[in-house]
């Protein structure tokens, strides 16, 4: 970040509070190191040479994050983990959150929720604002797991997930985990919803269903855009659940056509390495927003290209912040700062050349730290 505290647009980032439109929730409580590390990547483990804080995002925590909990800037890896136990999770959690200068967390609260804060006492550790996201899956798998039958299904799907998201300001889809992008555009039929419900219903053999049928997922999307809430798409950079080639969202193409007349809003989440492809979508389709959270905690130091390249193609008042942190509030930190380091250097290199007016740099900087998602989420 440009430190220099005279300096106009750096005062100017240093005051912006965030909206951080998909984020979950810190952690309820302290776990091993092992697991620690785990969560610091999307791998499912922590590795078995080395350790993860020889990585960009390690590097930046022992930077940004050690001198929050009284630690010098570069403290060793050992020496951070011993302070971050000393203090414990509830002190971590406020420190460090509450130095995100962020006003509104979108909280998305669909995955493994007993390990990590609720809206509400997450609000209370970062003492900010939090509203839901409701994730369209979980509310499908309890329904299925509830009712037990295939025929219900499809009829009661959708009174489920409006009573679900009542008091929520968004929902998402995990889609890209669960099968890829490349599947029929169309809405299916409800004879073709109720057998691939029996068929996730066989799979589960009287257990929770993991929903993973083509079918199944795309009526759930649908039912996400009948609501009218912003719809959230993972796209991209994920744990190894994931394929990384079908969750590109170019192969998101021809259902964007059938969405947009509609209006609804479809938000792209993180879309890292596909940030470039996922500014075109934005640019070319009205109801299209993006963001590049994920990619940037964990490229750390070189984050700056992310940012940088999300505004190339991608227009300004389409792109929105997001840290995607869940678990360590290492996560919310990072979001929050290397977004901010980020923007001011590159925004700030073309006010410098006099590329850009100040006034447009910090109109712009508005926009996406907070004003396009208090759009979009109709948060006011």
């Amino acid at each position: 970040m440009r430190e220099d505290p005279h300096d106009p647009l750096a005062a100017f980032l240093a005051g912006l509070g965030l909206v951080d439109h998909h984020v979950h929730g810190a952690l309820r409580r302290q776990v091993p190191r092992e697991r620690f590390e785990s969560m610091l990547t999307e791998a499912p483990s922590g590795p078995s040479v080395g350790t993860v804080f020889d990585s960009q995002v390690g590097f930046a925590i022992r930077t940004w994050c050690a001198p929050l909990l009284d630690l010098p800037r570069h403290a060793t890896a050992d020496v951070y983990w011993a302070r971050r136990c000393e203090l414990g999770e509830d002190e971590v959690n406020q420190r460090l959150l509450r130095a995100t200068g962020t006003a509104v967390y979108l909280l998305e609260t669909g995955y493994l929720g007993d390990a990590v804060l609720d809206p509400p006492a997450h609000a209370a550790a970062a003492a900010a604002r939090v509203r839901e996201v409701v994730r369209l899956e979980a509310v499908a798998e309890a329904l299925l797991a509830e009712s037990g039958s295939a025929d219900r299904f499809a009829s009661e799907y959708p009174a489920r997930l409006a009573e679900r998201a009542a008091g929520a300001v968004g929902t998402k889809t995990i889609l890209a985990y669960r099968h890829g992008f490349d599947l029929a555009p169309e809405r299916p039929g409800t004879d073709a919803v109720t057998r691939a419900a029996g068929t996730e219903l066989a799979r589960a053999g009287g257990g929770t269903p993991r929903i993973t049928d083509p079918t199944l997922l795309s009526y759930l999307r649908w039912c996400g855009v009948d609501l009218g809430l912003p719809l959230q798409v993972h796209c991209g950079y994920g744990d190894p659940d994931l394929s990384l080639h079908r969750a590109n969202p170019l192969l998101l193409t021809d259902w964007l056509r059938l969405v947009e007349p509609t209006g609804v809003p479809v938000m792209l989440l993180h879309n890292y390495p596909f940030h470039r492809e996922a500014g075109y979508l934005a640019q070319v389709f009205d109801n299209v927003y993006f963001d590049v959270g994920l990619g940037v905690n964990y490229a750390g130091a070189a984050s700056r290209s992310i940012i940088a390249e999300s505004l190339e193609l991608g227009p300004f008042h389409k792109q929105v912040f997001s840290s995607d942190a869940w678990g360590p509030a290492e996560l919310h930190l990072l979001g929050s700062l290397l977004w901010r380091r980020g923007v001011a250097s590159v925004i700030g290199a073309w006010v410098d050349a006099d590329e850009w007016s100040l006034a447009d740099a910090q109109r712009v900087l508005r926009l996406i730290a907070s004003e396009n998602a208090e759009r979009v989420y109709r948060l006011s």
